[in-house]
């Protein structure tokens, strides 16, 4: 038995949340930094975060990285102190979502000043960016390894001390222009926030949180071992906890193989012929397509620890994973309207959301060769992890050869810290999961 699974998991998380907070009270560090699996209550630690510095008449500004981001959180801190008041620092154009308008202590404007001395400000990074006066003595920067170490250096004027909250092993930060000229600089743009911070400032605390209340028993282990080696977690959940039933009778074809064998064992890999397809395989997506509608039309009921009775998976408890765009459009085309609700998207915009079932177009898929592009692993990661129940992966056979073709080809820089795990690794680990335990299709 590996040291602490004797520990029940929601005391071993409090634990370290304890730490966390007691390293904020003791006012000892600049900076705190939580290292978070998917589905590991990050929203919520920020949100308790946010509020006991509130209480103790600390104010503070919280920094997101994307607009839905902001608005959850400010939803999610409204709902857990309604009395608080609550500053959205938004863009001029800014349409306050349903989430927002929903609550009375919640006040929306484009200049810190308009928001009348909130106890907590919430905006994205790039908005904190443009604010050129004001100081506070707390931040939350939440998501912190999708932030660019340069959209730090341009808010870090702001607060005196922080708490920097995040996920490793989901994407890096990513830029549409060459950026070879900062590699290797220690101040390099490219590299997280996170990053950056701890190579200049490494005596900075590191917690890391060890239990996933998003993935099932069965998908806990999968996934830590593909893309967390060295930070090992496990689930909340143990393997009679949750499971995956349907109502409806299927046809009996290989995508009623494909769901129930996920729906049994949590993961899939539905595997076409090999074959060098175009970037946007019709048959793939058409695949895709086939299986997100059979398991809405099975009428698939998901028991868990919050719905022991089981909840129905509905439309929008579903999602689609791709690489590309055109390959979400293609998926899309597939779904029509007996589709409508179910989530197609790529793996950028399924960051820090959450489904029953997903299904996951492979990012290798058809390929010929093994791009830095497709072989990142935090892309495969934020794919495989978004599921409280079972996960299907689409692929054409043939990736493993096609990884051992295409070893890393990736230069070699000097002071450049190695990342694990790369993707050539984290692809193999996934796939002689899937293959070694007979779950194919």
């Amino acid at each position: 038995m590996l040291a602490g699974l004797e520990v029940p998991p929601a005391v071993e998380a409090q634990r370290v949340i304890t730490a966390v907070l007691a390293d904020l009270r003791s006012g000892d560090h600049l900076g705190v930094v939580v290292d978070s699996p998917p589905g590991a209550g990050k929203s919520t630690l920020v949100v308790r975060a946010a509020v006991e510095l509130a209480a103790a008449g600390e104010p503070l500004i919280i920094i997101a990285q994307t607009n839905e981001q902001v608005d959850d959180l400010i939803d999610r801190l409204a709902r857990k102190a309604p009395e608080l008041r609550i500053g959205r620092l938004s863009a001029a154009d800014y349409q306050p979502s349903a989430r927002v308008k929903g609550h009375e202590t919640v006040r929306v404007a484009a200049k810190v000043a308009d928001l009348g001395g909130p106890a907590v400000i919430i905006g994205t990074a790039a908005k904190w960016g443009m604010v050129s006066e004001g100081s506070w003595p707390w931040a939350i920067v939440d998501e912190a390894y999708q932030m660019r170490s340069d959209a730090l250096l341009r808010v870090a004027g702001r607060f005196e001390r922080a708490l920097f909250v995040g996920d490793p092993g989901q994407l890096d930060p990513f830029s549409t222009v060459d950026t070879v000229r900062w590699t290797g600089l220690t101040w390099d743009p490219m590299q997280s926030a996170v990053a950056v911070l701890l190579r200049h400032n490494p005596q900075l605390p590191v917690h890391r949180l060890p239990v996933s209340w998003r993935l099932p028993a069965s998908a806990a282990t999968v996934v830590a071992e593909a893309f967390y080696p060295f930070t090992a977690f496990r689930a909340g959940t143990g393997p009679d906890d949750r499971a995956l039933a349907f109502t409806e009778a299927g046809p009996g074809d290989p995508v009623d193989a494909a769901v129930e064998l996920a729906a049994a064992t949590g993961w899939a890999l539905y595997e076409l012929p090999e074959r060098h397809t175009l970037r946007t395989d019709g048959e793939a997506a058409s695949v895709c397509a086939a299986l997100a509608l059979r398991v809405l039309r099975r009428g698939a009921v998901a028991v868990s620890e919050h719905a022991p009775a089981g909840a129905p998976v509905t439309a929008d408890r579903i999602a689609v994973g791709a690489a590309h765009r055109d390959q979400v459009a293609a998926i899309r085309a597939q779904l029509g309207e007996a589709g409508a609700g179910i989530t197609v998207d790529t793996a950028n915009r399924l960051q820090g959301r959450e489904y029953d079932v997903t299904i996951v177009l492979h990012p290798l898929s058809g390929r010929r060769d093994a791009t830095a592009f497709h072989l990142e692993s935090g892309r495969l990661c934020v794919l495989t992890s978004r599921h409280r129940h079972a996960c299907i992966v689409v692929a054409r056979a043939g990736i493993t050869e096609l990884l051992d073709a295409h070893p890393s080809t990736e230069p070699v820089h000097l002071d450049v810290p190695v990342k694990f795990p790369d993707g050539w690794q984290a692809n193999q680990s996934m796939l002689a999961r899937l293959t070694s335990s007979g779950l194919v299709t």
